[in-house]
């Protein structure tokens, strides 16, 4: 078997003007170089730089010799001329140790917070109706409205109450209906008498708090609240009447001991 070897063929090309035909050969293509250096290198060289690096650190870290530190910042010639200058320059150094505080530091360093104190207790209210020998209103700046035991109101005798689809959620999650809302009712404070609407709700009666006023009857008195001092101040025009917070606590129907204006 005989087999034919490949014979070479040559491109020719067309004439594009008159001029003699001449046989044309491929050019071969180069190969290209690559010009970054490949990622094996650069790992090796990497490896080789922390090598080296190990190696002066233990180096460095074996070497041990005494030397004032002072003397070392001298001796370096960025930090000297700096130091020379700091050094001589007395009133530079004072300013640099002068470090700038913020309010709140200042204020803490000072010791000017004020001292923490305790709970200054409830803000009760003596009030005076003709069935009760002693009746204590809490001012509750809490609520809206103003609450009254179902069993007060009996004792009361006050006037027909007004139907409400009023609900209430109490302290423990537990929805209450009013039994009515008991409308103008005068509560009398000290020497001052001032209107109010209750809302009647039929629950269990603090031995020590009858009535809840809310902060619709505080703003009708005109109520200024001092926690401070423990003081609550009812205003009527220009006169006025201060509820002292350990004196009601001691309340008693005689209001000697309140201070009036």
């Amino acid at each position: 078997v005989v087999e034919d070897e490949p014979e070479a063929t040559k491109d020719t090309l067309n004439p594009t003007n008159n001029k003699s035909t001449e046989d044309v050969q491929p050019q071969p293509n180069p190969k290209s170089s690559i010009p970054y250096p490949s990622r094996r290198n650069d790992e090796r060289n990497h490896e080789k730089a922390n090598i080296q690096i190990e190696k002066f650190y233990q180096i460095f870290k074996d070497m041990s010799f005494k030397i004032n530190f002072i003397d070392v910042l001298i001796l370096m010639p960025k930090l000297a001329s700096t130091l020379k200058a700091l050094i001589r320059n007395k009133e530079k150094l004072s300013e640099m140790a002068r470090t700038s505080l913020n309010e709140h530091c200042s204020t803490v360093l000072l010791k000017k917070l004020p001292k923490k104190l305790g709970d200054p207790g409830k803000f009760l209210i003596p009030c005076d109706f003709p069935r009760m020998a002693e009746c204590l209103a809490l001012a509750d700046l809490g609520i809206s409205i103003n609450l009254m035991p179902f069993s007060v109101w009996n004792r009361l005798s006050l006037p027909d109450l007004t139907p409400t689809c009023m609900t209430l959620e109490l302290s423990d999650l537990s929805i209450s209906r009013p039994v009515g809302v008991a409308e103008d009712v005068y509560v009398k404070c000290g020497s001052f008498h001032f209107p109010a609407d209750f809302v009647v709700v039929d629950f269990d009666v603090d031995p020590l708090v009858s009535l809840i006023l809310g902060r619709s009857f505080l703003k009708t008195e005109r109520a200024l609240i001092d926690v401070f001092e423990g003081e609550l101040t009812l205003r009527v025009g220009k006169k006025a009447i201060i509820f002292n917070l350990d004196q009601t606590s001691r309340y008693s129907a005689n209001y000697s001991d309140i201070t009036a204006k």
